[in-house]
């Protein structure tokens, strides 16, 4: 079986996962995994996808045929590597939560970069706040760490960022 990472991009409306769904199923496919989400009208997302090894030349086709609805990307994944590297780590979370200013992503990422970290996911949106106006920044996000790897230095660098860009950490 091969492993398909596919990222998806169009102008938003209805029918848009049911066509590549059908496309996927059409060729033997096995939906894994996913995040789609609209954002400021455009759908964009990341599917993970099995096929038959013979039947996945013609499931990339068919999804690059999907262009003028969505335009469609196609990775090969390397998941054998990922269950190793999983299997000799562990996860570390933590959520970001204050006031929205430009440059947080950055900020985060860089202390996360700076311990030589990857991230597994990182999702993040903008809100109203509650009684006080303005805007929110949020963000959840998930880091692999090598199993015997110590923690504290990166808890310190955050905690360290936390206060300078005042946002809140909360850590899991």
């Amino acid at each position: 079986m091969a492993d398909l990472v596919l990222t998806v991009v169009g102008d938003d409306r209805a029918g848009l996962v049911r066509a590549l769904a059908d496309t996927v199923a059409v060729h033997g496919g096995n939906w894994e995994r996913s995040e789609l989400a609209e954002l400021a009208g455009a759908f964009a997302g990341i599917v993970l996808v099995t096929v038959p090894d013979d039947a996945a030349p013609r499931l990339i086709e068919a999804l690059e045929a999907l262009d003028g609805m969505l335009r469609v990307t196609t990775h090969a994944g390397t998941r054998g590597g990922a269950v190793t590297a999983a299997a000799e780590s562990r996860r570390f979370s933590f959520t970001v939560l204050g006031n929205d200013r430009p440059g947080i992503v950055r900020e985060v990422t860089a202390a996360i970069a700076a311990h030589a970290l990857s991230i597994d996911s990182f999702t993040s949106r903008t809100l109203e706040a509650p009684m006080a106006g303005g805007t929110l920044f949020e963000a959840a996000v998930a880091v692999r760490v090598p199993a015997d790897a110590d923690l504290a230095p990166l808890v310190a660098e955050l905690e360290r960022l936390a206060g300078e860009i005042q946002v809140d950490l909360t850590l899991a």
